[in-house]
C-alpha cells in the first residue's frame, strides 16, 4: 500500500507539473498548447471577462476549507501514532513495549511492534509530525485570509479547471508530507476504531497525550528540520504581510485607481507573495531532510505554477508608466 500511494503521488505531481514545463518552452511548436494551459492559469487582472467555464475567485475560500479538515485530521493522526506507537525516550518506548507485551496481538498497542525498536523509523514519523504542523499553520492562515483578508472584486475569476487543480493541490499536498507513514497510521487508527466498535466507549481507555513530552520530543530533531522550520517561518510571515497589503490595496483601489504595492520584496518581484510561497516549500523541502522525493516534486509544482501564473507582473508593466523597470516578476534577478 505504501508503495502504491507513494507512486501514484508522485505520477500525479509529475502529470499535473510536465504541462506546465512544456508550455514554458520558448518555442513556436508549443505555441497552441501554451494558449491552452494560459486559459486555465490566468486569473484576475489577466483573464478576459467574456472567458466560460470560470468560477468566481472567491470560490477558493473553499478550498482552505478542504484543507484546514484534511490536514488536522492527518496531523491529529498521525501525531496519536507517533505518541504511542513511536516515543523516541527510553522511558517511553520500554513502557509502550511493555503494554505491547501485556496486552497480546490484538490490541492497538500490539500493532507493528517491530517498528517499536527502529529508532530510524520513530524519528521518521516525528518528522513527518512537525512537517504536517507546519502545513497546519500555514493552511490555517490562508483560511483566515481567505475569507477575512483578501479582498477580491466581483470580477476577480479562474478557469473551472484550476479550481479543479486547487481541490486536488488541497488534498494531495499534506498527504505528500507523509505518505510513507500513512499505510502504518491507517491501520493504527483502523484498530483504535474496531476496539471501539468492540469495547464501546466506556470501555475504550481515554485518548491521552502528553503535549509538553511531545513538543519535547519534537526538541530532538535533527538540525534540518530547525532550519527548515526557520526558512518556512521567514516565507510565513512575509507571506502574511503580503496578503495583509494586497488586500488592502484591493480595497483602496475600489475607491481610487489601481496603485502599485511597494516596499519589502514589492520593490524587488511583483508578485513577493508568490516569492513568499516558494520559500515555505523550501522550508518543507529542507525540514523533511531532503532525500523525500514526493516532496521535491511537490515543491517543482508549487514553483513551476506561481512561475507560470504570475501575469501580474506584465500587468504592471502595461498599466503604469511609472512601474520598476528593474523588478523581476517572482525570483529577484530574474526578468
Amino acid at each position: 500500500m505504501e508503495l502504491d500511494l507513494v507512486t501514484l503521488l508522485r505520477a500525479a505531481w509529475m502529470a499535473v507539473t510536465l504541462p506546465i514545463v512544456i508550455a514554458s518552452i520558448p518555442s513556436s511548436k508549443f505555441g497552441l498548447f501554451r494558449q491552452l494551459v494560459s486559459r486555465f492559469a490566468n486569473c484576475g487582472k489577466a483573464m478576459q471577462p467574456s472567458s466560460k467555464f470560470t468560477v468566481p475567485r472567491r470560490f477558493f475560500s473553499h478550498l482552505y476549507v478542504v484543507a484546514v479538515v484534511w490536514t488536522t485530521l492527518l496531523l491529529f493522526t498521525t501525531w496519536l501514532y507517533a505518541y504511542r506507537m513511536a516515543p523516541l525516550s527510553s522511558e517511553s518506548f520500554h513502557v509502550v513495549h511493555l503494554a505491547s507485551q501485556l496486552t497480546g496481538g490484538s490490541h492497538s498497542f500490539s500493532f507493528h511492534k517491530s517498528h517499536l525498536t527502529s529508532l530510524k523509523q520513530r524519528y521518521r514519523v516525528w518528522r513527518i509530525v512537525l512537517l504536517l504542523l507546519l502545513m497546519e499553520a500555514q493552511v490555517t492562515r490562508r483560511h483566515f485570509e481567505a475569507f477575512y483578508v483578501s479582498n477580491y472584486s466581483p470580477s476577480c475569476r479562474k478557469h473551472i479547471f484550476t479550481y479543479l487543480t486547487g481541490l486536488f493541490y488541497c488534498i494531495a499536498a499534506p498527504l505528500s508530507l507523509c505518505c510513507t507513514s500513512v499505510p502504518e497510521v491507517f491501520k493504527f487508527t483502523q484498530n483504535l476504531v474496531s476496539e471501539f466498535i468492540v469495547k464501546g466507549k466506556k470501555q475504550m481507555p481515554a485518548i491521552e497525550i502528553d503535549w509538553w513530552e511531545s513538543v519535547n520530543t519534537l526538541m530532538k530533531l535533527g538540525w534540518r528540520q530547525w532550519i527548515g522550520s526557520a526558512i518556512f517561518l521567514w516565507g510565513w510571515i512575509h507571506q502574511c504581510y503580503f496578503h495583509a497589503n494586497l488586500g488592502l490595496s484591493r480595497a483602496h483601489a475600489e475607491q481610487v485607481d489601481n496603485v502599485i504595492p511597494t516596499g519589502d520584496w514589492f520593490d524587488i518581484v511583483s508578485s513577493p507573495h508568490y516569492l513568499a510561497e516558494i520559500v515555505i516549500y523550501a522550508g518543507l523541502v529542507v525540514a523533511s531532510g531532503g532525500g523525500d522525493l514526493t516532496v521535491w516534486l511537490l515543491f517543482i509544482f508549487v514553483v513551476t505554477s506561481l512561475g507560470y501564473a504570475a501575469a501580474t507582473h506584465n500587468w504592471y508593466l502595461c498599466k503604469f508608466e511609472n512601474d520598476p523597470r528593474n523588478r523581476s516578476a517572482i525570483i529577484p534577478f530574474i526578468p
